[in-house]
């Protein structure tokens, strides 16, 4: 039998929402073992003054297994 836990996490990309989950996850891995998937549960966009996107945010649910 396993048991899953999920953890929240919010990170952020230049680039884009999928460089930002990315990053999320490789930091989250850092000190997370055995993560099985995650759901983006939010996406936020910082912009400009002329509209342009500067920043994408991404909130993140993380499963991993627990040991």
């Amino acid at each position: 039998m396993s048991v899953a836990k999920v953890i929240e996490l919010n990170a952020a990309s230049k680039t884009s929402m999928e460089d930002a989950v990315k990053v999320g996850l490789k930091k989250c891995a850092e000190t997370v073992k055995g993560i099985q998937g995650a759901w983006v549960n939010e996406i936020k966009v910082v912009t400009d003054g002329g509209g342009n996107v500067t920043e994408w945010r991404v909130n993140l649910k993380i499963t991993f297994l627990v040991q």
